[in-house]
């Protein structure tokens, strides 16, 4: 049971010098109180206790059927009677404040009737079942999704193990995170009765974990509350002085932002317009940010100015019209309507410049998006029914509703859901959520198939692996990225095409996670799947290929022939270990020390350095003879695994070729490249053998090698 109590004293936006938001005033918690003493009214009315909720739920749906309202107030009215805060409030002040602040954003009637109920199944006789049986499925769903696990049954791990409960709930219902949301905001509000170590425990949950959900679900308006309410808590002597900055420029009555309202009015009336031109004061979080940035304020620094449109068009046609009559700052413009964030906020950002200097930030945006903004995923309603508008049985409770495909899930929560099921411990999840909130960007790559994959700012191909492939990304040998091979620690760009490449094999050969991959991993979910197999083969993954030197130190590299006869009697012929020419290859020949002919490819550039040295060819053929014997030097490059250099190895020796020698180059960035000293019976068995390495796994590449002319030749 929430047991925080209102506190005049506790620092928040209500203490002087702290903004207030424009609008509906704050409800006086103590007459509600008063109120939720007088017991339930009559049923043919509403208890006055919930008319300021009723008046907000109005607003926003004039049509809404309020009789669900009335029976979950009676129920959790006579539920939690007798049930105080620590303030000495009765404690349905708690729940009545909490359905306030979601009617308030324009919640619907089946979010409202579960926050008042969301307390009673954790802190009172009343069951699951009960709220089921009388308000609906949803109800009750979204009641057992905020609903605490004990201590009794968790211990330590009750805090986030409820967390990691409730966001698995999130996850079929977004409705879940609003209700806690808002749960958490009038809880920060009333936190001043808790000793200094307990606020500063749940202010520091708060800023992990509970403001970026706020942010990814695009409610700002809660947001920004509980960041100046963690403020207060965690940094009283930064707040005080930011407290002392605003109230300053208030008393300076320099009132800059107005005169330019009042300018951008004119302007955008003459241009014929419709557009509300509106002054938002900067939250206190915001002016010390901005303080920090900038050092001196100046007036227009204290909020921003807020253009509202009817139309997706008008918002062009207002930046067109801001640009043309005030200096554009071009740096600050944004486009987040032709591209939305990753949490629905759409809007225009600019800044345009006076005169005297001054610079004022500007948003535009429809009234639509305003309220999409403001209350993010609160502002759509129920995802599950097509109309948008709550269905309701004959009883007036939530009724069964049509097929569940919620737009509003949005990636990052879909990835969340999926590390979260992968996570060994409470600690691990518990941990690995907050760093992963700790990520306040998201990117867009695409598939060579077209469809979107969506990873956090930073994200490299292993992060792409894991988050498309799961587990099976243990197989990823290296990317393409814009068509182009890259190593799997590549940090990706937003609107990258990454193609990810993929063995086949199985069984022991397969491949493995290296330990090196955790450096380029920046997702949980990579992390999570690559310590999880590191931790199940504690003796690591098996050992890669040598790198400096190759297994196989045959006769000398430097092969002979006998099949190419020179037009020089007598001599003795060699082939060109910087080309290692075959049938059928083009070759030229010549003469070098000790009566030595070098039978080079014609396009060798050892055979062009000759030429431009002045020496004569000699005429070459090759000889059709019977048991000869060719050798051939291939360069084979790939990305690094495990037993690469056994499966080429096994690869050659299938094809019937021998090994005259090997080298392997070590390793770099996820690459390596073998260089193979091949003696063939069949020149024609050439290419075929060349495609045979090319189909190893991890092989990208396999052709003749080029090597710098001994200088024996």
């Amino acid at each position: 049971m929430s047991a925080e109590a209102t506190n005049p004293a506790t620092p928040g936006p209500l203490m002087p010098g702290a903004p207030r938001r424009r609008g509906r005033p704050r409800i006086d918690l103590r007459r509600l109180g008063r109120a939720a003493l007088l017991g339930p009214a009559a049923r043919d009315r509403l208890p006055d206790a919930i008319g300021h909720v009723v008046e907000a739920h109005r607003a926003h749906h004039p049509q809404a059927r309020l009789e669900p309202l009335h029976r979950a107030y009676v129920l959790a009215e006579s539920s939690h009677r007798g049930q105080m805060r620590k303030s000495g409030e009765p404690y349905i002040t708690h729940p009545l404040a909490v359905t306030l602040i979601l009617a308030e954003l324009g919640a619907e009637t089946t979010t409202l009737t579960a926050s008042l109920l969301h307390d009673t199944v954790e802190d009172t006789d009343v069951t699951l079942d009960q709220v089921r049986r009388e308000f609906g499925t949803e109800v009750a769903y979204l009641v057992d999704g905020v609903t605490k696990l004990e201590k009794v049954d968790y211990g330590a791990a009750a805090e986030p193990e409820t967390f990691r409960k409730m966001l698995v709930a999130t996850g079929n219902d977004v409705r879940v995170m609003s209700i806690k949301l808002a749960d958490r905001l009038h809880n920060m509000r009333t936190l001043g009765v808790m000793r200094p170590e307990k606020q500063e425990r749940i202010a520091k949950v708060t800023r992990d974990v509970l403001i970026p959900l706020a942010e990814r679900l695009g409610v700002q308006a809660l947001k920004t509350e509980l960041e100046d309410l963690v403020f207060a808590i965690l940094h009283p002597e930064e707040y005080a002085r930011t407290q002392a900055l605003i109230a300053a420029d208030a008393a300076r009555g320099d009132d800059c932002l107005a005169e330019i309202a009042e300018e951008m009015r004119g302007v955008l009336r003459d241009a014929g317009l419709t557009a509300e031109v509106l002054i938002r004061p900067r939250h206190l979080v915001s002016v010390h940010r901005v303080h920090r940035k900038r050092g001196r304020l100046r007036g227009a620094d204290f909020g921003r100015l807020l253009v509202l449109v009817e139309e997706d068009a008008d918002c062009y046609g207002v930046l067109g019209e801001l640009h043309t009559c005030f200096t554009p700052v071009v740096s600050e413009f944004k486009d987040f309507i032709a591209v939305p964030k990753f949490n629905l906020y759409q809007s225009l950002h600019t800044a345009v410049a006076r005169p005297d200097g001054e610079v004022v930030e500007v948003l535009v945006r429809t009234h639509q998006m305003h309220k999409v903004a403001e209350a993010g995923v609160v502002a759509l309603g129920n995802p599950y029914t097509p109309s948008g508008e709550e269905q309701q049985n004959a009883d007036g409770a939530a009724g069964e509703t049509g097929e569940r495909s919620d737009p509003t899930r949005p990636g990052w929560l879909s990835r969340l859901l999926e590390w979260q099921r992968a996570a060994p411990d409470t600690d691990t999840f518990w941990s690995t959520l907050r760093e992963d909130l700790a990520q306040d960007r998201e990117i867009t790559v695409f598939r060579t198939d077209g469809t979107a994959l969506g990873l956090p700012a930073g994200a490299s191909c292993v992060d792409a692996a894991y988050a498309q492939y799961g587990d099976d990304a243990h197989a990823c040998i290296g990317a393409r990225v814009n068509g182009r091979l890259a190593a799997l620690g590549t940090v990706l760009s937003d609107g990258d095409t990454v193609q990810l490449l993929m063995n086949q094999m199985d069984g022991e050969s397969a491949p493995e996670p290296s330990r090196a991959w955790l450096d380029h991993a920046r997702t949980p979910a990579a992390r999570i799947a690559i310590r999880r197999w590191l931790a199940a083969h504690p003796e690591g993954p098996r050992a890669t290929d040598p790198a400096p030197r190759a297994p196989y130190s045959g006769p000398s590299a430097r092969p002979t022939a006998t099949n190419a006869v020179v037009d020089r009697q007598g001599a003795t012929v060699r082939l060109a270990g910087c080309c290692t020419p075959v049938p059928p290859d083009e070759v030229t020949a010549f003469a070098v020390r000790g009566g030595v002919v070098a039978v080079h490819r014609v396009a060798c550039p050892g055979a062009a350095r000759m030429k431009s040295a002045g020496r004569d060819e000699v005429g070459v053929r090759w000889a059709d003879e019977e048991n000869a014997e060719y050798r051939v030097t291939l360069l084979a490059e790939s990305f690094s695994r495990p037993h690469l250099l056994a499966d080429l190895t096994e690869a050659i020796a299938l094809e019937g070729v021998a090994i005259i020698s090997a080298t392997v180059e070590p390793p770099s960035q996820g690459r390596v490249r073998h260089t193979y000293t091949l003696q063939l019976t069949e020149p024609d068995h050439l290419q075929a053998l060349m495609r045979a390495m090319r189909d190893v796994p991890g092989v990208y590449d396999v052709g003749r090698a080029q090597h710098a002319a001994a200088g024996a030749l």
